[in-house]
């Protein structure tokens, strides 16, 4: 009997709730000793719930069945860790659509989250087999079961008969199994990485005798923070290094060890790893170069360390990274190769690059700012920005999410966290690579395919902060950490300078905002003058600037006071930018240093309007309702996935987008294609008088002078024809279709399935020069009412559709209508690589699209951040 083929794309790294991890994969004949010695280590209970009765041993016969599976009717698939099987579950079909399931977790990793997370996967498989429900027989008492079964999500009913409980489960996804995932996703991400920042131990593997060193350095940094805990330096020879006793090893070490960080040559790395994971270490932080910046060799040896760790429950920030720290005064760490770290403060920082790590640490600790925790992760091999995410969304000591990115392992998921995170924190991001779209040699991530400027349309609609270099960063992030968010755009602008009040009018003006006329107290003003005048101010505006520079010096900290009394408790944002200095100067800070109402500092006023704009735009994101994709009226998906499937049997690289749209309640205005003149005018007769006449094909109806407009009689026709013909060719195909009966502005929607982001939809107007400028926008399938709404507003060209510079108000309610069936069809199809509605005719009552081309291809894999919990891969 021919063997069935190994599903390896079933394999996956997950992290377990307790944030450790484990490796999911489908069993294989040669587990047989792996499978007897797991079942050795079940208890009595554990065997008696499972086969409800006592087994001491599997035999033979029993080992050959439960190892040797189809794949498609039965399947297993199993949890190791390290060299370990812990878990398994298995599912056998017992009609086309049902199957039995049952699960054997090893007790000394039940609680782990261990069955939850083999439910989500098997479940994944069994979909993909054309399995829509699993039934289970569990005793009343194994109560442990049950709630997994229960907690999963899917729609569940359950009956006793005979002593036994039936639970069924239809696998068919839901709201609320989407959210079960999200959420035990959220806390065992975010588990794993407090792990690694809030360790009780730290071993320095690679801690040289000589100064200057790598990991000498990094041991004198933690030493240098007063670590709370105990450090051990390893190194095989030396007794003592930087005057702490030194081990050969880590599994030398006496005491347990939480975190171990690796400065020792690339080569030998794998071997360490393999001690730690031996000695119970629970993360690793590799600041050694020579992984997968130096080439091919390097990035398998990178891909290697990776999974070693975490095949053995290890999660690992680097390689050929900065570290970590955590000012926590709990924790005090700084497991960093910067001897600067900033003191306490609101703001979290993620960091790729471990070169430009260190500045950036020196940049924060000069303007006073603080963090809680900072994070390098060098060439991201597995911790990467998510997981940093996922445990400062919950994290009660940060305020603020500052983000260094080189490149993004997983943007749609990205784009999941931020969009929910931004409702409560905000993220401030620079991403580099814009103009280039190149990602750093090393770097576990792809190539991005779409334009910088989708990146920003999609970074605005989750709510992120994007600016253009780090010192607009962190002027954004002092504001954020220490003021309120501003209401609205009415800004107050109060100065001793009537020329740095006139700078930061226009400034506010070019940034959108609305100034009021500046109060202007002259050169000599003092405390009592500033105090009055913000009083005055404030509250008629949304947030207000101060400008203190005396053309002398003054009384400072008198009106820094009088700053910090009058805007105290005011709810509105309060910037300044105070004697040119940069950052929170120490008498505009509040306690503790410095604290919330402490008033941010910006060298010029063009500065601290550029950073209150950005928080405007925030604010006003977070009042727009978030908004929940919906079911439109009118969608069969079932009709259009049957299209979908019979074009691709067909081997179709096109479809027939009229007829894919119309599943979705969205009508192509009628159109027939022509060989004649006299077949020209007769389709004119059919369809209605006035017509266009125009090149079939869609590419070539983009040309200019490829369309006539405006035909009203069979002459008018003929002639056009005839014109056509010579100008596109005798054999080119030409297509009639009846006039538009109203004004319209032309539009242009698109998709296109990203490998990265997975289906994106496009909008921008269709008028030539909007198409040269490229004035598109784009969000990520499926758009929420809202997301459509806002995506109709971004172009510059949107005011033609809003009423403005004369243009009659068109039906944005339609054309939002349009954006979210298309959005719910692009988000159904991943087979639509692509889908072109152009033009589409937007006019006072109705958006009529006019043409429409769908393209097809198989998709190689399931969709980026779809199905299961899983960690990255190979590349991550």
């Amino acid at each position: 009997m021919e063997a069935a083929q190994y599903p390896a794309h079933w394999e996956a790294d997950v992290v377990l709730s307790d944030g450790g991890t484990a490796h999911v994969r489908p069993i294989h004949p040669a587990d047989a000793d792996l499978l007897r010695a797991f079942y050795s280590r079940l208890s009595e209970e554990s065997i008696y719930f499972r086969f409800f009765g006592p087994r001491p041993r599997l035999s033979d016969r029993e080992i050959t069945w439960f190892t040797n599976v189809d794949y498609t009717d039965r399947v297993a698939l199993i949890a190791t860790i390290g060299t370990e099987m812990v878990a398994v579950i298995r599912y056998d079909r017992i009609d086309p659509a049902e199957a039995e399931v049952a699960f054997l977790v090893e007790d000394a990793h039940q609680g782990r989250g261990v069955a939850s997370v083999l439910l989500e996967h098997l479940a994944a498989t069994a979909r993909e087999r054309g399995i829509s429900r699993f039934v289970a027989d569990v005793l009343p008492a194994n109560q442990k079961m049950m709630t997994v079964l229960k907690q999963a999500g899917y729609t569940a009913q359950s009956r006793f008969a005979d002593g036994v409980v039936r639970m069924t489960l239809d696998l068919t996804p839901t709201e609320t199994s989407q959210e079960v995932t999200a959420a035990r996703e959220h806390r065992a991400e975010a588990r794993s990485i407090k792990r690694l920042l809030s360790p009780g131990s730290v071993a320095v593997v690679g801690a040289g005798r000589e100064p200057g060193g790598v990991g000498q350095t990094v041991l004198r940094n933690l030493l240098a923070a007063d670590f709370t805990g105990p450090v051990y330096p390893v190194h095989r020879e030396a007794r003592a290094v930087a005057g702490v006793r030194a081990y050969p090893s880590v599994t030398a070490i006496d005491g347990e060890v939480d975190l171990a960080v690796l400065a020792v040559p690339a080569e030998g790395v794998i071997e360490v790893v393999k001690e730690c994971a031996e000695k119970g270490v629970r993360g690793l932080i590799v600041v050694s170069s020579g992984f997968g910046e130096t080439g091919p060799e390097g990035r398998a040896r990178q891909d290697e360390l990776v999974r070693i760790a975490r095949a053995y429950g290890l999660r690992v920030v680097g390689p050929n990274c900065l570290g970590v720290a955590n000012t926590d005064p709990a924790v005090r760490l700084n497991a960093t190769l910067a001897a600067t770290v900033p003191g306490r403060g609101r703001v979290g920082f993620f960091s790729q690059s471990g070169a430009l790590g260190t500045a950036l640490l020196q940049r924060v600790a000069q303007r006073g700012m603080g963090i809680s925790s900072f994070v390098s992760a060098g060439n991201r091999a597995d911790v990467s920005g998510n997981d940093l995410l996922q445990y400062w969304e919950e994290d009660p000591a940060t305020d603020v999410i500052l983000l260094y990115l080189e490149s993004l392992g997983n943007p749609r998921k990205f784009a999941r966290l931020t969009r929910r995170i931004s409702r409560r924190k905000p993220i401030v991001v620079v991403k580099s690579g814009g103009a280039t779209q190149n990602v750093p040699t090393g770097h576990a991530a792809p190539v991005l395919g779409l334009p910088d400027t989708a990146l920003s349309s999609l970074f605005e609609q989750a709510g992120v902060i994007r600016v253009d270099d780090l010192v607009q960063q962190f002027d954004v992030a002092q504001l954020l950490a220490h003021q309120p968010l501003p209401a609205g755009p009415r800004v107050g602008l109060v100065s001793n300078s009537d020329a740095m009040a006139l700078l930061a009018a226009d400034a506010c003006v070019r940034a959108g905002l609305e100034p009021r006329p500046p109060v202007n107290l002259g050169a000599a003003a003092g405390a009592a003058e500033f105090g009055g005048a913000l009083a005055s101010v404030l509250p008629d505006v949304d947030a207000v600037v101060v400008i203190y520079m005396p053309p002398i010096p003054g009384p400072a900290a008198e009106v820094a006071a009088e700053l910090l009394r009058v805007s105290r408790d005011q709810g509105k944002p309060v910037l300044a930018t105070f004697e040119g200095r940069t950052g929170m100067p120490p008498e505009l800070r509040t306690d503790p240093v410095p604290g919330w109402g402490s008033i941010p500092s910006y060298p010029a006023p063009e500065e601290a309007v550029r950073a209150l704009s950005h928080a405007v735009r925030y604010a006003r994101w977070r009042e727009r309702p978030a908004g929940v994709p919906e079911e439109p009226d009118g969608v069969d998906t079932a009709a259009a996935r049957r299209l979908v499937r019979a074009g691709l049997r067909e081997g179709a690289a096109e479809t027939d987008a009229a007829g894919l749209l119309a599943c979705y309640g969205v009508r192509v205005w009628p159109a027939e294609r022509v060989d004649s003149a006299e077949h020209a005018v007769a389709a004119a007769e059919r369809l209605g008088w006035p017509v266009a006449l125009k090149a079939a094909d869609p590419e070539a109806a983009k040309r200019a002078g490829t369309v006539r407009l405006g035909l009203t009689g069979p002459d008018g026709v003929r002639e056009a024809f005839e014109g056509l013909s010579r100008q596109l060719g005798l054999d080119a195909a030409l297509a009639v279709q009846r006039m538009v009966p109203q004004p319209a502005v032309p539009t242009v929607i698109g998709v296109v399935e990203d490998a990265a982001f997975g289906a994106v939809v496009s909008f921008g107007l269709g008028e030539v020069t909007a198409r040269l400028l490229r004035d598109e926008a784009y969000g990520l399938a499926p758009l929420s009412r809202e997301d459509a709404a806002a995506l109709v507003r971004v172009p510059r060209t949107a005011p033609l559709l809003l009423g403005g510079y004369g243009y009659p108000p068109v039906a944005v309610e339609a054309l939002t209508d349009l954006l979210v069936r298309v959005g719910r069809l692009a988000d159904d199809l991943p087979e639509v690589v692509r889908l072109d509605l152009d033009p589409v005719l937007v006019g006072e009552s109705e958006a009529i699209v006019l043409g429409a081309r769908a393209v097809l291809r198989e998709p190689p894999g399931p969709r980026i951040d779809g199905g299961p919990r899983r960690l990255g891969g190979f590349p991550a």
